[in-house]
């Protein structure tokens, strides 16, 4: 839904007060076009703003969309792709989408909420949204800040029970801080069906209905998360544009500007000419470093290195990388543990830095760098380890082998 509210306020169906309904990825399997979050709105003269699929499922979509304008009721649409009927609605690519499907009341609060907004998307915004009633939103406008069980908007959502707050806080909390989507069910309230308590079966024989869980769909979008590279060299010009492929905000610091204002260097999105820790210290100091940073050290200097290492291991980052020879390492190792950083902290520094991948040239290292990122980014979200084996965690030659001439020794680093 977010990737339509930046055009939803001058959407003519919607501000001029026709029925609408919004279509919702909320579940996906396989491989699938879009991700979970993505909509499509349809009002009630077929008119359509957004796509789910880029053509396969959207007819279908449609049409459930007007007939649940017509009972008034929200549904859940299921495309898959069927072997056996090679015609029937679904997913040529093999995928499967479970898709949710809400009729919006004209004049609703709820429609009000969304069509609001300002027509330039915010950078940080978030949506919680009920899907196993009536409806119901809340927008979020900060959701890294964001505290469920100070929420009275929350509260109102999903009912006043502290327990279903409390459960509800639990899991969306880590969704909007993530700047990711998904579904969440709650267990309802002990002896409550759709918000009425329930008789006691002795007192009504009736076969009464099952409790239905209390579902909500998160949908979060944060500002770009920040890679900020450390050293005005070959390997940081190689780096700055393969950060920015992978989505990052990516800052370019070193202390000496007669390397840091190099053209080369100008298509980073931001260049910094400071003590490489003084500025980490400062940028944390103002709350602009936060979980999903990422930190690679290219300077390969002590002077620079000991103190930014220092000064990055006592903060709460997605990555710390250094680079070096192995050589280099266990000196660089050395020398933070003299100054008190604790051992636990070491193991979160990825020295010598990026994948083994036998990298060589800037742009290798540059690869073997944002691929061991995506890999730690990776096994945190699925709680594994990655597939591929650290320089960190190997030992001997960091290259696999001389591409020129020169030969390279096992103590070469990328440097």
């Amino acid at each position: 839904m977010l990737d339509l509210m930046p055009s939803l306020g001058s959407w003519r169906p919607a501000v001029s007060g026709q029925r609408c309904a919004v279509a919702t990825i909320v579940g996906t399997g396989g491989s699938v076009p879009r991700p979970m979050g993505t909509s499509m709105m349809v009002s009630e003269d077929g008119q359509i703003l957004g796509s789910l699929s880029g053509g396969c499922v959207e007819g279908a979509v449609v049409e459930a969309a007007l007939e649940a304008m017509r009972d008034g009721g929200p549904r859940l649409e299921s495309f898959g792709y069927s072997s056996e009927d090679a015609f029937a609605v679904g997913l040529t690519c093999g995928g499967e989408l479970e898709v949710h499907i809400q009729p919006l009341v004209a004049g609703s609060s709820e429609l009000a909420l969304i069509t609001g907004q300002p027509s330039e998307a915010p950078t940080a915004l978030a949506l919680i949204r009920r899907l196993d009633t009536g409806g119901g939103v809340v927008v979020i406008n900060d959701p890294v800040r964001f505290r469920a069980m100070e929420s009275p908007e929350l509260a109102k959502l999903v009912g006043d029970n502290p327990a279903t707050l409390f459960a509800a806080a639990a899991q969306v909390e880590p969704l909007l801080q993530g700047g990711r989507a998904g579904l969440i069910r709650l267990a309802p309230p002990e002896g409550c069906i759709d918000g009425w308590v329930t008789l006691d079966r002795w007192d009504n024989p009736r076969e009464e209905p099952e409790p239905q869980p209390i579902t909500l769909f998160v949908e979060s979008r944060l500002p770009a998360a920040r890679m900020l590279v450390f050293g005005a060299n070959d390997f940081g010009a190689a780096l700055l544009p393969a950060g920015q492929l992978l989505g990052y905000n990516v800052t370019l610091c070193d202390a000496r500007p007669a390397f840091a204002q190099q053209s080369r260097f100008s298509g980073a999105d931001h260049v910094v000419t400071d003590w490489p820790h003084r500025y980490l210290e400062s940028e944390a100091a103002a709350g602009r470093i936060d979980h999903r940073t990422v930190v690679c050290v290219l300077t390969h200097d002590p002077k620079f290195d000991i103190p930014l290492l220092e000064t990055a291991l006592g903060l709460k980052l997605a990555y710390v990388g250094a680079m070096g020879s192995r050589r280099s390492h266990r000196q660089r190792i050395d020398a933070l543990l003299d100054k008190g950083t604790p051992a636990e902290a070491l193991e979160r520094l990825h020295s010598p830095i990026g994948l083994e991948l036998g990298a060589v040239t800037p742009a290798e290292v540059a690869v073997s760098i944002t691929a061991e990122i995506v890999a730690e980014r990776g096994s945190r979200a699925c709680g594994s380890k990655p597939g591929f084996r650290s320089l960190k965690d190997s030992s001997g030659p960091i290259h696999s082998g001389p591409r020129t001439s020169d030969s390279l020794t096992q103590e070469d680093s990328w440097t």
